[in-house]
């Protein structure tokens, strides 16, 4: 089965757009995405690169994002050790940015094409978001806040990529006796 790139923007929109909502993400949370393009054409991670899927994931996450102040964080592949594209302005002071600048081979065609399309991009070697969508099994666990939460959407595929989604909450401390705020646990309260 193939899809084309405006059936893969809107797949990618879709699937943001329910996480987003799950996640209950707001203005300046980070939104962080693996993504392989080779696995969205149908083809085995990292050997079929495709800047034009790319963009349209691309473009589908942020039309969601975008307007509601969520950044972007782009993983990138493991040529670049999956280093982080972001834009400066969603990095807490003291952050330390490496330089890189991803390539279709080299970072991958969703981080080049991040790295291209925003305001003021840099890398670095890790972030910690508030939720993610690995397209593709691109493994962006190592990218989340603790605690991951598995999120399951309805949307299961971005082309012929897999997807896999999480949003995250503070851990939770201090055993039996504690009380905990449920508007930070998203309704996971232990019981």
């Amino acid at each position: 089965m193939s899809f084309t790139y405006d059936e893969i923007k809107k797949q990618a929109a879709d699937a943001c757009s329910e996480l987003v909502e799950t996640a209950k993400l707001k203005a300046g949370d980070i939104f962080v995405v693996g993504c392989s393009s080779s696995e969205v054409m149908g083809q085995r991670i990292g050997k079929a690169s495709d800047i034009n899927a790319a963009e349209a994931v691309y473009e589908g996450i942020m039309s969601v994002i975008e307007p509601k102040g969520i950044f972007l964080a782009a993983q990138c592949c493991e040529h670049l050790n999956r280093a982080v594209i972001v834009e400066k302005a969603a990095l807490l002071p003291g952050s330390e940015i490496v330089n890189v600048v991803p390539q279709p081979k080299a970072g991958g065609s969703f981080a080049t094409t991040m790295y291209k399309n925003a305001k003021c991009p840099v890398a670095v070697e890790e972030i910690k978001a508030d939720a993610g969508m690995d397209i593709g099994d691109a493994l962006i666990g190592m990218q989340l806040k603790k605690v991951a939460v598995p999120v399951r959407i309805s949307i299961k595929q971005i082309g012929e990529a897999h997807v896999t989604c999480a949003r995250t909450r503070p851990k939770f401390i201090g055993g039996s006796r504690a009380v905990y705020d449920e508007k930070l646990s998203g309704g996971d309260i232990p019981r």
